[in-house]
């Protein structure tokens, strides 16, 4: 694959129609975990968001889903089993997934990466929360536009992707200088799947030269993303 990083996002209907992926794909700690989701449309949401991370992987790799193992730590209790999704058999590649109301996004790249999908719809809230969490300005910014939802939203995928992707350290600063130069810096990219009616945004050193597909899942060759 050429550098950047490959980012798939789908509806979780698709992903577990897809041929190729089927949920006997996942692990057994994978398994006992979704044993404690007791609302099946969102247990549904975690399969997709884990299958299609293992074919974010393949994509990314060569390798068939079937041969991609995908793992998780936690960066704060260094235990396995949750926390940030890696791919242990490759070092070098990052590996990021999503879910919400029956959508799925993944991402693997090199170096860290994170990704955040979101639907159209949805309005992050409420204000005083918002502002904790992003740049007060920010969110005043948006907020002075006629329907500040949009924008919301926008910021707080965004703020997502950047914290899975782990630039914790600073990113309110960097976040800042992107929103504020009207433009995403070279860790933030930003689009809107019309397909899917989700909002979607990618974190990472190459983020700037994501490929993400531009149509349904099954179609084989990326795209550059849209645009907002």
């Amino acid at each position: 694959m050429a550098a950047g990083v490959f980012a798939l996002v789908a509806t979780t209907a698709e992903v577990l129609a897809h041929p190729e992926l089927d949920e006997r794909l996942l692990a057994p700690w994978e398994r006992r975990r979704l044993a404690g989701i007791r609302v099946p449309g969102r247990r549904d949401d975690v399969v997709a968001a884990r299958l299609l991370l293992r074919l974010c992987a393949s994509r990314a790799t060569g390798l068939p889903p079937d041969a991609v193992e995908p793992a998780q730590r936690c960066p704060g209790c260094g235990r396995d089993g949750h926390g940030r999704p890696y791919l242990p058999d490759h070092s070098g590649l990052g590996a990021s997934f999503s879910h919400a109301d029956g959508l799925a996004a993944a991402a693997v790249g090199p170096g860290p990466v994170g990704i955040d999908v979101e639907p159209l719809t949805r309005r992050p809230g409420p204000l005083p929360v918002l502002r904790r969490l992003l740049p007060a300005d920010a969110v005043d910014a948006a907020c002075a536009e006629p329907d500040p939802g949009p924008a919301l939203l926008r910021l707080w995928v965004r703020r997502e992707a950047l914290f899975k992707a782990g630039f914790e350290v600073g990113f309110k600063a960097g976040f800042k200088a992107g929103f504020e130069a009207g433009r995403d810096d070279e860790r933030l990219t930003e689009w809107t799947d019309h397909r899917c009616a989700a909002v979607v945004a990618l974190a990472g050193v190459d983020a700037s030269a994501a490929r993400p597909a531009d149509g349904p899942l099954l179609r084989s060759g990326p795209a550059p993303p849209s645009g907002r």
